[in-house]
């Protein structure tokens, strides 16, 4: 019978091939955060925005509040 050998340990580049394993890692969630964000929050967000000013009126909001006691300025 032979007796395997064990493998060396690696004793140099172990930092850089660490740092550069968990650069990837990091550059990878941060897009993919990033790509949720902008389409779960910001288009949606941009949609609302968007019908709501289609049909806004900002004289008659003005009159509501007028109407309302809201403005103090405007009698």
């Amino acid at each position: 019978m032979t007796s395997g050998t064990l493998k060396k340990p690696q004793m140099q580049g172990l930092l850089a091939e660490r740092v550069r394993f968990l650069i990837l890692g990091a550059f990878t969630v941060s897009l993919s955060v990033a790509a949720f964000r902008k389409f779960a929050v910001a288009e949606p967000r941009k949609k609302a925005y968007a019908d709501f000013y289609r049909n806004y009126d900002s004289v008659k909001d003005f009159e509501e509040m007028r109407k309302a006691g809201t403005l103090q300025s405007a009698k």
